[in-house]
């Protein structure tokens, strides 16, 4: 046993350790640059807006988006999610989603349902968390105005199907918004090839930035002006007006941004693009961990219990149970007595674990990530042995 080291397996509600680059961006955009982006014409005002734009430009390469003024800054996924939701529905309208969905897009669909807004059908996923495509395709109505889909479920690693269903929606019309907090900077996304108008992304999973960053990104092709902005006021600009701007990006970003986060978020982009191999390098370094992981689990610690195969998860979430011991139990052991951090119980996603048979104890959850090692997890599987045989 070796307490004094931390074993880090809670990447899936941010990730750390951060890229030294990132500690480096933020500490330079404290103590250097530090100015408001946007709001004077002095060297350091311009210097922050140059990071902004720079953390723009590379969100927009990395998903396919040409124009990086609809790159919306955000706090992170749930913000960006308020926007697309908040912003595009209307009286009268249905939104079809699915049954593995985080709470970030559960919550604010059932508040516009209980409200009378909109109406929701919510489809059931497999056992597995896979949507169904003709599931999908049959909640379909003359007055569905919107699919809200979570890319990969933050509780159990699942992935579903987005360029099946991001043709479905623009062969009918249908706003596709993208969930994308546990699969950016892991899984390859390209929002023109998957058909999505707007995909939500966190800054401090994937893409290595801190927290309080994310943003909603804006296909090429999709009329801005059908969103209303969540907030206004300030943005630097049109400052002899009362109204909002209806220019990109401002409109959205109404308010000083959280430009030390971004710089970081900046300096996280650029480390995931010069990544040797890659994202699919990143996804199959995940894909290992979690099959090494199941793999000795389900033959060393007695009374294991997993709930999705290692060929199903690409995003390095996984979740399990001990026989007789609650979740919180097990995690509670693990940090205590061997410095393991990680995750216990619901996830945010009492959805996704009614689908999954697991509601409402929950799971322990496992979020590997790219900086963990075969041999952390060995020490993980120690440790949760010498659990389920006492």
């Amino acid at each position: 046993m070796n307490v004094d080291r931390t074993i880090y397996f809670d990447n899936a509600a941010t990730s750390f350790p951060k890229p030294e680059a990132v500690t480096t961006a933020v500490t330079n955009y404290m103590t250097v640059a530090g100015g408001n982006p946007g709001r004077s014409g002095h060297r350091l005002s311009i210097e922050a807006g140059e990071i902004v734009f720079s953390a723009r430009q590379a969100m927009a390469d990395l998903f396919g988006v040409a124009n990086p003024m609809r790159v919306i800054c955000a706090f992170n996924a749930t913000d960006a999610i308020n926007q697309a939701i908040q912003g595009v529905l209307r009286q009268g309208d249905h939104v079809v989603t699915t049954s593995m969905e985080h709470n970030s897009t559960a919550r604010p669909l059932k508040e516009l349902e209980k409200s009378g807004l909109i109406s929701l059908s919510v489809v059931r996923c497999g056992t597995g968390g896979h949507m169904d495509i003709h599931d999908m395709t049959g909640a379909i109505t003359a007055k569905t105005r919107m699919v809200v889909v979570n890319h990969g479920s933050n509780a159990f690693g699942t992935v579903q199907p987005i360029g099946e269903m991001g043709r479905i929606c623009r062969e009918r019309e249908i706003v596709f918004l993208v969930d994308a907090a546990q699969t950016a900077g892991i899984v390859p996304i390209n929002m023109k090839d998957d058909g999505i108008d707007l995909l939500a992304v966190a800054g401090h999973k994937g893409l290595y930035g801190p927290t309080g960053t994310g943003a909603l990104i804006i296909a090429d092709d999709f009329d801005h002006t059908t969103i209303r902005p969540l907030r206004y006021g300030g943005t630097g600009s049109l400052s002899d007006r009362i109204e909002q701007p209806e220019f990109l990006p401002d409109c959205f970003e109404s308010g000083t941004l959280n430009t030390a986060g971004l710089a970081g978020l900046a300096a996280g982009l650029d480390f995931l693009a010069g990544y040797k191999g890659g994202l699919r390098g990143i996804m199959e370094h995940k894909k290992k961990l979690v099959h090494h992981f199941l793999e000795r689990a389900a033959k060393n610690v007695a009374g294991f219990t997993g709930y999705v195969s290692s060929d199903d998860i690409i995003t390095g979430v996984v979740s399990f149970n001990l026989q007789g011991r609650s979740s919180s139990e097990v995690a509670q052991f693990l940090s205590d007595d061997y410095n393991i951090m990680c995750r216990a119980g619901l996830h945010c996603a009492p959805l996704a674990h009614e689908t999954m048979g697991t509601f409402p104890a929950g799971t322990v959850r496992f979020g590997f990530g790219l900086f963990n090692t075969t041999d952390e997890i060995d020490t993980a599987i120690e440790a949760l042995n010498r659990l389920g045989l006492s």
